[in-house]
This record gives C-alpha cells, sequence and structure tokens, in this order.
C-alpha cells in the first residue's frame, strides 16, 4: 500500500464524521424552515404542525440535529432515510421521472446519505464515540 492510501484509509472515519456533520447541519435547515421560517420560509408559508409538512419539519429539525451531533445516529438515520425516499415519491417523483426536473436531487441526496450512515456509523467525532464507546 502506497503513502497516500495509508493517509487516507487513516482519516477516513473522521471523513464520516465530517460528512454527517455537514449533512445534518444542511438538513436541519429544511425543518428549521418549516417550523420557523428562517432562513427563509417554506414555500407555501408555514404548515400547520399536525400536517404531513409540519410532522416532516418536526423530523427533518430534530432528526439533523442528532444526526449532526451524532446521537444515535443509526436508529435516527434510518428513519431520515425513510422519510426522505417518502418524500421523494410523494413529493417530486410525480412531477416527472428526472430529479433535475421534479426537484428531487435533495430528497435523493439524503436519503441515500442517510441509508450510509446506517451501515456506517457516526465516525469518531460524534456523541455515540463519546457516550457509548462505539460509532
Amino acid at each position: 500500500m502506497n503513502k497516500l492510501d495509508l493517509f487516507l484509509n487513516e482519516w477516513t472515519p473522521y471523513a464520516l464524521s465530517v460528512l454527517r456533520i455537514v449533512s445534518g447541519f444542511l438538513f436541519l435547515q429544511h425543518g428549521m424552515q418549516k417550523l420557523f421560517n428562517y432562513p427563509s420560509a417554506p414555500p407555501g408559508g408555514k404548515p400547520p404542525l399536525g400536517s404531513l409538512y409540519g410532522v416532516a419539519g418536526i423530523l427533518e429539525f430534530f432528526g439533523g440535529l442528532l444526526i449532526m451531533f451524532g446521537l444515535f445516529t443509526r436508529p435516527v438515520a434510518f428513519l431520515l432515510s425513510g422519510q426522505m425516499a417518502f418524500a421523494y415519491f410523494k413529493v417530486h417523483a410525480p412531477e416527472g421521472f428526472w430529479p433535475a426536473k421534479n426537484q428531487g436531487e435533495s430528497a435523493a441526496v439524503f436519503c441515500f446519505i442517510f441509508l450510509f450512515l446506517v451501515f456506517a456509523g457516526a465516525g469518531p467525532l460524534s456523541l455515540d464515540a463519546l457516550l457509548f464507546g462505539r460509532y
């Protein structure tokens, strides 16, 4: 194995943590829009909390926080992956096949990032690693 491979293999767990932190931060912003109209109001305005979009906002905000901090990462990522698959097929796919046309790119990407986290875990820079000794 060459030096580059050794270096990259050594830092892979930390790259996983960075992917998780950034993904969680980006995801929680979708929940912030739906719950708090911040940083901008979602299309159609703030949804009622009991509506499908309101529940999505709760999952996105609190799930995004848990993912960002790496707490209960695997079960939360499983739930959020399912939410994003549901969102894609319920909201985006009826608008056309291509994600670039139906504006479903972020739902598809988040779905597969979260699915990856189900298998990969949170990485070493996480509350899972700190509290439970596993990631």
